[in-house]
């Protein structure tokens, strides 16, 4: 496995519990995609794409091939099983079985790996300001059996907190959801917000009941070297964040 490639997720998890997310290191796809693209929606060639995946196949020891979600920025949560097939309108999935892949494909927005002290439930969110605001979280931890209170949140690499600008609409809708969410948000110009993506994402994990929650904010928008940038580059590649259990 080529490690500059991969960011193993640093978490108390139990040792059955395999959770990554990729760089846009070590693959094979060309500019403005380079060089390690997992998404066939962004307008990288498709054989290339195939190559990459195949690679992260190889590279992780994959028991199965990853359930790759349509994202739409919604609050829609799937449970997957062995019969599951890729290309859902989700955003996110949740898995009790042992050997299927959750995974999530980001470039600025909030990949967040949940799973429960058990080491026998996992779930991965695509979680850009649209989807908790829509209630992505909470309709992704319903879905586990175990209390939210035996469960732990990963959160991944995503835009940071200095350079998130937003409208008042995105501020609005976060506080009409929790006053407190004004913490999160730090004046620019008038009109203008710069959001904390990852405080956002601990609160409303925070609300649904899940206390420990981790990770080591990495801002996508600030290092071009390793991460894909929606908002910086416009054309660009995605990161892949997966999570199994063995």
């Amino acid at each position: 496995m080529q490690a500059a490639c991969y960011l193993k997720s640093k978490w108390p998890a139990p040792a059955n519990i395999l959770a990554y997310t990729t760089t846009r290191l070590g693959g094979n796809s060309q500019p403005p995609y380079d060089s390690f693209n997992l998404a066939e929606h962004v307008g990288d060639e498709s054989a290339t794409v195939q190559l990459n995946r195949q690679q992260l196949n190889r590279e992780l020891a994959l028991p199965s091939e990853p359930i790759w979600l349509n994202q739409i920025h919604s609050n829609i949560c799937m449970e997957i099983d062995k019969q599951s097939v890729s290309n859902s309108a989700a955003d996110a999935t949740y898995t009790k079985q042992p050997g299927i892949i959750c995974a999530v494909l980001t470039a600025d927005c909030l990949p967040i790996l949940v799973c429960n002290k058990a080491g026998n439930e996992v779930a991965a969110i695509h979680a850009g300001w649209r989807g908790l605001a829509a209630g992505i979280v909470q309709n992704t931890v319903n879905y586990f059996a175990s209390p939210a209170n035996e469960l732990l949140a990963w959160l991944g690499p995503a835009i940071g907190p200095e350079v998130f600008e937003v409208g008042d609409e995105v501020r609005t809708q976060f506080m009409s959801l929790n006053p407190e969410a004004a913490m999160a948000f730090k004046p620019s110009i008038p009109g203008r917000w710069i959001a904390n993506l990852y405080q956002l994402a601990a609160m409303i994990l925070t609300k649904a009941g899940i206390a420990a929650v981790y990770g080591e904010p990495r801002c996508t928008y600030s290092n071009p070297e390793l991460f894909f940038s929606y908002r910086r580059e416009s054309i660009t590649g995605r990161m892949a964040s997966l999570i199994w259990f063995e």
